[in-house]
């Protein structure tokens, strides 16, 4: 009977990896497909680390990886084919699929029910707003949030937050800890933290936040910027650098989109404002818009506006989603974060 027992739980254990592994397909396994590992070793460095990583990437970009040529590209893609299905399934199937998405609780119950049970993972969730409008605020409460065990199985886990505005405080998360009754050093130690000082940085943290979530797979839940836009502002200016700056932006997002459906996490981002200065001859209502043109626009999930309430009361407002109402939510910040708004 214990030998029994003991077979149960080696074939627990098993299936618990199993699951840890279809999570993604390694690079590696294009070993087995006559690629070298000094080539493995080349893609990995610039952030491609798995199969599904190979299927994301263009021809053109696989070619400017130092070190591969145009007959190694074609040979890595048809391996990478080759141990991928082809890509369509029956919507049922999807379904199934999307089983594994998840979602993380944004502190207020009240705005938890306008984004549908909270921050959805495999996606995009923007929050733009104008200044003191609770953007990182969010950001701060969902770093502790996003550890905590949440549900229909959700586990918890650790968190990535790139900062692009030096606005994120530490200490902040220790008394949003406290509220949740979490031991503050642990909950530090679980965000991972990096400072962004140009929009061409802020591209290459990504490649580093994608072999993290390599290295550790089911370990991370949640990739944080805040804000998106920042540095975009600064490094390209006038009409003649816009286009530039929307086609980096939009493969900065296309990267964003592709790390959360490849490693399954939540990326939340927050976003300013501007104020159209021809609206007033249009007779808008509301002449602020979120900057990032329809690029930000079509690239973000869901995007949710945040404006000022009385006293420390905000509103959130569902702006665009593929599957949410139009509705809107009153939430408070508090010294514990954003919670419910006191009636």
């Amino acid at each position: 009977m214990q030998q029994e027992d003991q077979v149960v739980e080696e074939e627990l254990v098993v299936n618990e990896d199993d699951e840890e592994e279809s999570l993604f397909q390694d690079i590696d396994l294009l070993q087995n497909h006559g690629i070298n590992v000094a080539d493995i070793k080349k893609l990995k460095q610039v952030g491609i680390c798995t199969i599904k990583g190979i299927q994301m990437t263009t021809k053109k970009r696989l070619c400017a990886v130092k070190g591969i040529s145009e007959a190694k590209m074609e040979k890595i893609k048809e391996a990478a084919n080759k141990l991928c299905d082809p890509g369509f399934l029956t919507a049922l199937e999807y379904s199934d699929k999307r089983k594994a998405v998840f979602r993380i609780t944004t502190g207020s119950i009240e705005l938890d029910k306008l984004c549908g049970g909270g921050l959805e993972s495999m996606a995009i969730t923007e929050a733009f707003g104008e200044f003191r409008t609770g953007k990182t605020q969010l950001s701060h409460t969902m770093c502790v949030t996003a550890q905590l065990p949440g549900a229909n199985g959700y586990t918890g886990g650790k968190v990535v937050l790139i900062d692009t505005e030096n606005t994120f405080r530490p200490d902040r998360l220790r008394t949003i800890a406290d509220r949740f009754n979490l031991d503050q050093s642990a909950v530090l130690d679980n965000v991972i933290y990096a400072r962004a000082y140009t929009s061409e940085h802020q591209h290459e943290l990504l490649d580093f936040v994608a072999a993290k979530f390599y290295e550790e797979p089911g370990v991370f839940k949640l990739l944080i910027v805040d804000s998106i836009m920042a540095l975009f502002r600064v490094d390209f200016s006038g009409r003649g650098e816009l286009a530039d700056r929307q086609q980096k932006l939009a493969q900065m997002l296309s990267r964003l989109q592709k790390i959360s459906e490849e490693y399954n996490v939540a990326v939340f981002i927050t976003n300013q404002m501007t104020s159209d200065p021809g609206a007033a001859l249009s007779f808008q209502v509301d002449p602020k818009k979120p900057i990032g043109g329809n690029i930000l626009a079509h690239a973000s999930t869901t995007r949710i506006s945040l404006r000022k309430g009385r006293g420390e009361n905000r509103v959130a407002k569902i702006y665009d989603s593929p599957d949410l109402p139009e509705n809107e939510a009153t939430f408070a910040i508090t010294a514990g974060g954003i919670a419910d708004a006191k009636e």
